[in-house]
């Protein structure tokens, strides 16, 4: 089971308002001040999503082959989240759509270039 998941930044000031307008979208709300400098975000009080300085004190990367998926109700709040991504400076990696009839996801990139994922399982 999945208890929470971080991506590094190598400009915390500007990926906490990042992640702080985009999450609020979709019910995460700041939970409290990461000694990096980062945030760590929850929902319903429990940890789901940190951007944090690296502990090691080197430069953040973002990873090659991972990525951070959320699952959203509907087409609609994937589309939104996307959109919302796009506007606060971050890339598409993907448009939003169907994937396969059972799957509808957008991918993109955030400022510092970890791969997201929106998606949701919409009923057949």
């Amino acid at each position: 089971m999945l208890g929470y998941v971080t991506v590094g930044s190598n400009d915390l000031p500007k990926a906490n308002a990042f992640y702080a307008d985009l999450l609020g979208d979709i019910g995460m709300t700041k939970l409290f001040d990461h000694p990096s400098g980062g945030t760590v975000f929850a929902k319903d009080g429990k940890i789901q999503f940190g951007v944090l300085g690296p502990f090691n004190g080197e430069p953040a990367t973002a990873g090659n082959g991972s990525m951070v998926a959320m699952q959203l109700s509907d087409p609609a709040t994937v589309d939104a989240f996307h959109a919302k991504v796009l506007s606060l400076g971050g890339s598409c990696e993907g448009a939003p759509g169907d994937r396969g009839g059972f799957f509808y996801a957008a991918y993109m990139r955030d400022l510092d270039g970890n791969k997201l994922c929106a998606y949701t399982m919409p009923a057949a």
